[in-house]
């Protein structure tokens, strides 16, 4: 059974945590991009997540940019950092350094590396309860000596870890140490501590944490997955090309939804659509509307659910501060305008929040079909973003930015 992180560790997590929470899509990549780079791929990824290999004996690229202020712009900049250590590798492997194939001082060594890890993402201001993930390269599990030396080590790395009030992750293949962990959870609980998260190597294209009889347990099922679906492929951001391996990460709470407050009391304005309102009609909508209205301090009118003279006076004066034409009636345009207005904040897959509240409501009004208006950008969420950049002649790319509000607004 995992090892728990000690109760201190998430009290004293600071903002250097990472990863966080987030269920979304992360790329990583040899060496830590330029500033440049990650400040274009923020804006026209889709991307939220970046792994970053921090140190270990294994590392293959040097890293020019990798230091405490590239760390804290990135974080600040809303980046979720996957922390990657690569020290020895399985004592059966042709890496340069290997761990030993005794069990307890490969034990041992898990602990130093986890030791030598937490030095180091201390210095660069990953700070205390976020999770250091041990990448172990693909090796045959089939001798006894070798898989159980590779479970003793990542034993110790986890071990190590809980005691400095950070959390554990292994990364591999998920027919290596994947499955060997698994295996071990299922058939001999107790003998090895078992990491916190999981991050797997599969290339099925499969943007999910979803495995296949490999991984039975379900160890790892609550938030605490990552999957790299996609490996060595080149893409393009922003003007800016790299090769990189995608994953999908699952990871802390998830994207958790916020909780959903009224916009009014006794008045429900998440709609599965939108219509065209005028003088004389009633019902929920215009309930709505009129909620809208007061939110947005056009009008101090009652909620009356009966669209009257004062609510279409309402409507032309919202009409005339949005620069919409001056109807009286609420038009799809009306109501998108008025769903969408407010803060601007850059927004992808994985982000949460009262903001995507009103970017689901707004989609809702502006493709005229239902969107689901929970505060979480899904997968789902992404699809009408794109199809509304389609519509209004932007770049389908997914990610909602100031172009995207504007065209809203």
């Amino acid at each position: 059974m995992t090892a728990p992180m000690p109760a201190h560790a998430a009290g004293q997590a600071g903002g250097g945590a990472a990863p966080g929470s987030l269920t979304g899509y992360a790329f990583d990549t040899c060496a830590a991009p330029a500033q440049e780079v990650m400040d274009a791929w923020r804006l026209t990824s889709p991307y939220s997540g970046i792994g970053v290999y921090v140190g270990g004996s294994n590392r293959l690229c040097e890293q020019p940019e990798l230091d405490a202020d590239w760390v804290s712009t990135q974080q600040r900049q809303g980046w979720h950092l996957l922390p990657l250590w690569v020290g020895p590798q399985a004592s059966c492997s042709a890496y340069a350094e290997v761990m030993s194939s005794d069990l307890a001082t490969a034990e041992q060594q898990g602990r130093a590396e986890a030791a030598a890890a937490v030095g180091t993402a201390g210095a660069l201001g990953i700070g205390r309860g976020g999770t250091l993930y041990y990448d172990l390269e693909d090796y045959d599990i089939g001798p006894d000596d070798c898989r159980q030396a590779a479970l003793s080590f990542l034993s110790g790395w986890t071990r190590a870890l809980h005691a400095s009030g950070y959390r554990s992750g292994v990364y591999s293949s998920i027919g290596a140490a994947i499955t060997s962990l698994d295996f071990a959870h299922r058939v001999s609980r107790g003998s090895y501590a078992m990491p916190d998260d999981i991050w797997f190597a599969w290339a099925n294209g499969r943007s999910d944490v979803r495995t296949d009889q490999r991984v039975l347990s379900s160890e790892w099922d609550d938030h605490a997955r990552v999957h790299q679906y996609a490996i060595d492929v080149v893409q393009a951001f922003g003007g800016y090309p790299m090769s990189i391996d995608a994953n999908w990460v699952d990871v802390g709470r998830g994207s958790v939804a916020p909780r959903s407050r009224p916009l009014c009391r006794g008045v429900d304005a998440d709609l599965r659509r939108y219509p065209t309102l005028r003088t004389g009609r009633s019902g929920d909508a215009v309930r709505a509307a009129q909620c809208l209205l007061r939110r947005q301090h056009v009008t101090r009118a009652p909620i009356t659910g009966r669209y009257d003279a004062r609510t279409a006076a309402a409507v032309r004066k919202a009409q005339r501060r949005l620069d919409l034409p001056d109807t009286g009636r609420l038009t799809r345009s009306t109501w998108t305008a008025l769903l969408a207005r407010g803060s601007h904040p850059l927004l992808k897959v994985g982000d949460t929040g009262s903001a995507v509240l009103r970017l689901q409501r707004a989609l809702t009004a502006a493709l005229g079909r239902p969107v689901r208006i929970d505060g979480v950008v899904d997968k789902g969420t992404a699809r009408a973003v794109k199809a509304f950049q389609r519509k209004t002649g932007l770049s389908a790319t997914g990610v909602v930015t100031p172009e995207v509000w504007d065209a809203l607004t």
